[in-house]
């Protein structure tokens, strides 16, 4: 069986640590640690999901989920947001801007693995 294709977007080193050794045995994980860096690992292989941190350092990862959903190419691709925003405004904000799912940090890896399936 095919090993899922993660693009996983956070400016934190360890939580990409983390998310490879979570998901090693079923996905292959790639991570960005901006916008820029994940646009150009979208253009270069389209993953079969991207989960993104909101907090990006300056940037915002709900910038990303809006330009995915605004771009042809991109349009249908899943959106998990991995975050520590916990508010119900932030998880509003987060299926405004495209999410398809919304897992709070931190996280339970069997908890991650069921969202991610």
């Amino acid at each position: 069986m095919r090993r899922l294709h993660i693009l996983f977007v956070d400016t934190d080193k360890n939580a990409c640590d983390r998310i490879q050794q979570t998901l090693a045995s079923n996905c292959v994980v790639v991570c960005a640690a901006s916008l820029s860096e994940a646009k150009l690992s979208l253009e270069m292989h389209l993953p079969d999901i991207l989960i993104v941190e909101v907090l990006l350092g300056q940037e915002n990862g709900l910038d990303l989920c809006r330009f995915i959903r605004r771009h042809p190419a991109f349009r249908h691709l899943p959106i998990m947001l991995l975050t520590s925003q916990t508010t119900l405004q932030d998880k509003v904000a987060g299926f405004d801007a495209g999410a398809d799912d919304y897992v709070v940090k931190p996280f339970d890896a069997r908890h991650l693995i069921a969202r991610i399936r």
